[in-house]
């Protein structure tokens, strides 16, 4: 049996991977500042731990790590999937959502995953996930700051494979494509559009094969690699 973080786990890929660990009989502690969605999660299966936090509350976060994992009696996996995503209409520059964004986008993870590196290097094994976006690959128009808050998770997630590989502990970013959430209710014209709970699957099973970097699904990795390769004088032009 698995003990097992999943953070930001009260909707979408992080509730969606949760259920799936438990499904699995693996011992889950779900962590989110929406108390009343984790107890309905908590409802469902046995082998479950709540703890509410809101992850702008780094000060919290060590504290509740190290609770989380004398309570679950050790550690396999932490899963960091808390995001958030304004929209921002082409002339608004909005530092207070800006802020926000890296807060929950960025920092959070960094005040979660510098506790579990810290943790696994130690014991010399353990696996950390965390969930960025097709969108930190590039400097889009659309959103500034949350394509700029999801590259600095990304580099973040490399840094962290780059120190922590060689003490036996695998880090995977997981960049996804549409993924029907909260996050895009509303967004018009998307494709390959897959449900929260297949893209749960396919982490999960990234994650047991030791992967590193996955796009998900794993086409999007065709797209991601045309709009890098896209020279940036005519990239900026576009409405991408």
């Amino acid at each position: 049996m698995k003990k097992i973080i999943v953070i930001g786990a009260s909707s979408g890929i992080g509730a969606e991977i949760a259920k799936e660990h438990l499904k699995k009989g693996n011992q889950v502690a779900l962590v989110a500042r929406r108390e009343d969605e984790l107890k309905k999660i908590s409802s469902e299966f046995k082998n479950t731990i709540i703890l509410k936090q809101d992850v702008k509350k780094f000060n919290e976060s060590k504290k509740n790590f190290l609770e989380l994992v004398n309570r679950l009696g050790g550690l396999d996996e932490i899963y960091y999937c808390s995001g958030v995503m304004y929209k921002i209409s082409p002339d608004e520059f909005s530092t207070d959502k800006d802020l926000e964004m890296i807060d929950v986008n960025f920092s959070g993870a960094v005040a979660w995953l510098n506790e579990a590196a810290i943790l696994f290097q130690n014991l010399g094994k353990g696996k950390i996930i965390a969930i960025s976006s097709i969108a930190g690959d590039r400097g889009r128009v659309g959103n500034p700051v949350y394509n700029s808050a999801k590259a600095a998770l990304t580099t973040y997630l490399e840094a962290l494979r780059n120190r922590l590989a060689r003490k036996g502990i695998t880090v995977l970013t997981v960049k996804p494509g549409f993924i029907d959430t909260d996050m895009t209710k509303g967004m018009k014209g998307l494709f390959w559009l897959i449900s929260a709970n297949d893209a749960a699957k396919i982490i999960i099973q990234a994650t047991d094969k030791n992967k590193e970097d996955i796009y998900v699904p794993a086409r999007w990795w065709f797209v991601a690699t045309i709009i890098k390769l896209i020279p940036n004088f005519i990239f900026k032009k576009l409405n991408v």
